[in-house]
């Protein structure tokens, strides 16, 4: 961020939102619509997009992978199919972090918004989000994990169980401040204020519940199971997002300041030399 201070240009440190989720969870308009926010309170951003198959963006991505590689020319060239395209996209992004950190030289105190992939295995399965994170963190950034889960899983209790269980193998994988969003808050309009308050501070009793409900006897110890996990690791909590409510994308993104103790560091620095103050006269 970059701000006027009398006769000093105030700079913040290197910060960076991860966003993640599962295909349609809506990182994409999240993206977009935080960017909106971004430049409403004067803040300087940038998109960073990493999802090599992306070909349409509100906001044009500042740094783009689809400049390094895409999905269509390793399923042209190699045969992959998308899953397997994608993949081997991002291990050769890996092989070639020289080229992302020479991108990201000319942004060196401005505030990343980087949009990844929605393919689940990314988190669960590979490395690869775990060696961004440790890319971003050598070069000095302050990186807040931001997991997205479509408010329409609330009406599927199995849907919302393994949106618990990914956001979870997410958190303890990056081992980085985290926080989880719940979108399309403006779609849920049948279910009540109370109840939803049960699914944002995870309600154990809750899940068991409604899953022994919905699922026959012979699962129910499995149920369980998941739902101790769940309830003994105790990290999982939803924080809901209207992103057509400006008070709704200002109280996240406190939260999301506070996870990257944003504008601790403010230090002031001599403005470039804009202009001569005695050409005015």
């Amino acid at each position: 961020m970059t701000v006027w201070c009398r006769n000093t240009l105030q700079t913040m440190g290197k910060s960076c939102q991860l966003v993640m989720g599962p295909a349609g969870s809506g990182k994409s308009t999240y993206c977009a619509a935080m960017m909106s926010h971004f430049q409403s309170i004067k803040r300087t951003v940038h998109l960073v997009n990493l999802d090599p198959a992306a070909e349409h963006f509100e906001y044009k991505p500042t740094i783009n992978i689809s400049d390094l590689i895409t999905v269509d020319d390793v399923m042209d060239e190699l045969s992959f199919g998308p899953n397997g395209g994608l993949i081997f996209c991002l291990e050769h992004f890996l092989e070639n972090l020289d080229w992302f950190e020479d991108e990201l030289q000319d942004y060196d105190d401005d505030y990343l918004i980087i949009d990844m992939p929605g393919q689940i295995e990314l988190y669960t399965h590979f490395t690869i989000m775990k060696q961004l994170v440790s890319c971003l963190t050598r070069l000095n950034y302050r990186v807040c994990g931001i997991y997205l889960l479509d408010s329409q899983f609330v009406q599927d209790t199995a849907k919302f169980f393994a949106g618990v269980m990914s956001a979870m193998s997410c958190m303890l994988q990056l081992e980085i401040p985290h926080l989880n969003v719940m979108t399309k808050m403006d779609l849920i309009t049948s279910v009540p204020s109370s109840r939803l308050e049960r699914y944002f501070n995870v309600d154990a009793e809750l899940l068991l519940d409604e899953a022994n409900a919905s699922t026959s006897k012979r699962f129910h110890d499995l149920n369980e199971a998941l739902v101790r996990l769940i309830d003994e690791y105790h990290m999982v909590n939803f924080v809901p997002l209207n992103i057509k409510d400006e008070d709704s994308m200002e109280r996240l993104l406190y939260q999301i300041d506070q996870a990257l103790q944003y504008g601790e560091d403010l230090e002031p620095q001599e403005p470039k030399d804009e202009f001569d103050p005695t050409e005015t006269e």
